[in-house]
């Protein structure tokens, strides 16, 4: 029985059109017109009604089909755009030649070592140019009949094959499989033991933490302040006592605007409130610009002194001790701190300060951050994921059991009493805030975070800003558990508190993670490739770490989608921080390097709408003339500041990356998959980063 293709000399069509949106913009709106039901009618045929659905479906599959080879092509064409957009990103890199070995200024800042910054990126290079050499000889041995689906098969083999004359190669070799099983596969397993405890312990220790979480949720515990504020009416019970605000800034001319024009807008009796504007910057032209920028709002009323420094030692912390030694700061009893990219909520103080009332072992309470570039690319995006984590989890759990946190610097209201009973602000780490905090846990003062608190703020954009902040956020605690060691164990809290301060808060969270993940996945996994008689477990590999990245993620749950390259940049920028943790530990050069972390100047939509609806205002500070020099330095410095930005290579990084694939290539000869994948996709993940593809990019 023949099929009837009668229907398409039809002149016209009944059914229904159908109107079919292509995904790719590439492809334009197409109208299909779908058949009638007689269309499908088989010719000759009794049974019409039951061979009419199946030549229907047979004519909806043929347009499906079509509309996912129009699918398919339009990913193909996506991703051929995106990698010539990838390889013409890396030709620029090439060709720029620039690396993180070039000098840059950096405004007066301790620059790094070259002698200390070259040596840990030799001994990168050293096992870099053992493991080519290594690859070449496993390869030749493959050919050569050394092949085994599993590592220990090797050893077995060279017992039991006959004794007789051997080639010169196959003589070296068996020499080669000897010496690693007596001498280096023994202490290499035992390395690699010892990793797998700490990250075993380091995972418990996660997951306790999100235990911890997870109850107070369920129980719905959060602090709750003596005095209860009406935000709406502004009605405190009278409880307005005197606070003292302060930003500390340096050489940040993108963000100086946002953040004295929140702290002018809070909403405290202005009676009561001082603002001081700590400038520490060497720039003219941003000294001239956050001048005029107080003067500006302290003709519309604000409190607000500007103050800047003749002798800026100390940076950060130098900066914070001058401003509290002026005569004025005796009258006030709190002093709230935010960063210059830092924008308080109207009502920071007023959901804040009330915890102080009727609690006088109160020292600090802690608001939150959020970030208003988190989804400007894929480097906001993983910072997003491990803040996010120690908010809600870390900062969380530990103010609320133990009432004890590290102050993360910003963001947060101290009791001024607090601060000069603990000795005030030192200038002997990069992380005074830190330092301030654990004395002030010493002399037994409580803590209190808020995580319904939010303060908006900034992630740093660019690779290069985001490494230096965590090089100075890793080198700092080993500087300090350096240095207050002694006193944690003469101190008169209990032994439970000396316990957490020494045991988890230093050398868990801040020496044994940076450490085994640098050790165990960018050194001795790799090894133990050309090494196999050392193993290490699947679970070890892929299990554990997918687990402890999901419970990293829950905070976030929109990024969930990005887990896997979570995984991969954390365990890439564990070079970084094991770098930091070296220097910091030992007194090296770049433990004492400070960088401010450099910002965009972004503002949330709310800010943009205000400073559209407001317009500039005249000062009456100044002439028109002054305001078209200083607008004619502006223009000029923003065209330099363009000329400077650029892109980077990465040695260390890229060292890393041709180690870790080099890894895998050798993992191929094992046949083993697990590690393959991940020593490929780690690789990958290195190569990305050592090429400066992950942030923001420079064209």
């Amino acid at each position: 029985m023949a099929l009837s293709f009668d229907w398409w000399a039809k002149e016209s069509h009944r059914g229904t059109p159908v109107v079919v949106k292509m995904e790719n913009p590439n492809w334009s709106i197409a109208e299909l017109e779908g058949p009638s039901d007689d269309d499908f009618l088989l010719a000759g045929s009794p049974h019409t009604n039951r061979d009419k659905g199946r030549g229907k479906n047979a004519r909806q599959l043929t347009w499906v089909l079509l509309l996912k080879a129009h699918k398919a092509a339009g990913c193909l064409t996506s991703i051929a755009s995106a990698m010539f957009g990838l390889a013409a990103a890396v030709r620029r890199r090439v060709a720029s030649g620039r690396t993180d070995t070039d000098n840059d200024s950096t405004g007066g800042m301790e620059q790094e070592n070259p002698t200390v910054k070259s040596r840990f990126y030799s001994c990168i290079k050293v096992f870099l140019w053992l493991s080519v050499m290594l690859l070449v000889f496993e390869v030749a041995a493959y050919f050569k009949g050394w092949h085994f689906g599993a590592p220990h098969l090797e050893f077995q083999y060279l017992l039991k094959a006959p004794y007789g004359v051997k080639d010169i190669f196959n003589s070296f070799y068996s020499r080669w499989v000897m010496f690693r099983v007596e001498y280096l596969a023994p202490p290499l397993q035992l390395l690699a033991s010892a990793c797998i405890v700490l990250f075993l312990i380091q995972s418990v220790d996660r997951l306790l933490l999100c235990l911890g979480c997870f109850w107070i949720r369920f129980k719905k515990i959060k602090p709750v302040p003596k005095v209860t504020v009406d935000l709406e009416s502004g009605d405190g019970n009278g409880y307005f006592p005197m606070v003292l605000v302060q930003i500390p800034m340096c050489n940040e001319k993108e963000v100086y605007q946002q953040s004295i024009a929140a702290c002018c807008n809070l909403d405290w009796p202005k009676s009561n409130i001082l603002i001081q504007v700590l400038d520490d910057s060497d720039d003219p032209v941003t000294q001239l610009l956050i001048k005029e920028e107080v003067t500006k709002w302290q003709q519309e009323g604000a409190h607000i002194v500007y103050r800047h420094r003749v002798i800026r030692d100390g940076y950060k912390a130098g900066n914070l001790k001058s401003a509290m030694n002026c005569s004025y700061v005796k009258d006030y009893e709190f002093v709230a701190i935010f960063d210059a990219d830092f924008q308080p909520t109207p009502d920071f103080l007023k959901r804040t300060v009330p915890h102080f009332k009727d609690n006088e072992e109160l020292g600090l309470v802690q608001a939150r951050w959020s970030f208003v570039n988190k989804d400007e690319n894929l480097l906001t995006r993983l910072q997003n994921v491990n803040l996010s984590f120690h908010f809600e989890v870390e900062q969380q759990v530990n103010g609320i059991f133990i009432n004890f946190f590290g102050f993360n610097g910003t963001a947060g209201v101290w009791r001024i009493k607090a601060l000069e009973d603990s000795g005030g602000w030192l200038e002997r780490t990069t992380v005074e805030d830190m330092d301030i905090a654990v004395r002030a846990h010493l002399r037994g003062w409580k803590f209190v975070f808020l995580n319904d608190v939010e303060c908006q703020c900034e992630l740093p954009e660019s690779y290069e800003a985001y490494r230096k902040q965590q090089h100075r956020w890793h080198s700092g605690p080993m500087q300090l558990f350096r240095l207050c060691l002694p006193d944690v164990i003469r101190s008169k809290i209990s032994i439970g508190k000396k316990a957490n301060l020494i045991f988890l808060f230093f050398l868990l969270r801040k020496l044994i993670l940076p450490f085994y993940s640098f050790t165990l996945f960018c050194i001795i996994l790799p090894m133990t490739m050309f090494v196999p008689e050392a193993e290490l477990p699947s679970w070890v590999v892929c299990y554990i770490p997918a687990t402890m990245s999901f419970l990293n993620i829950l905070p976030s749950p929109k990024s969930f989608p990005f887990i896997v390259p979570y995984l991969l940049f954390e365990n890439t920028m564990s070079v970084t921080k094991f770098n930091a943790m070296i220097s910091g530990l030992f007194q090296l050069g770049s433990a004492y390097e400070w960088v401010v972390t450099k910002k965009s100047g972004r503002s949330s939509e709310g800010d943009l709408v205000s400073l559209v609806a407001k317009g500039p205002k005249p000062h009456r500070g100044g002439s028109e003339t002054n305001i078209g020099e200083m607008e004619e330095i502006l223009l000029q410095e923003q065209k330099a500041s363009r000329k400077k930005k650029h892109n980077r290579i990465y040695t260390k990084e890229l060292a890393l990356a041709f180690l870790l694939l080099t890894a895998s290539a050798r993992s191929l000869l094992s046949a083993q998959g697990i590690h393959f994948y991940f020593l490929l996709f780690q690789g990958i993940s290195f190569l990305l980063v050592g090429l400066d593809l992950i942030g923001e990019q420079v064209e």
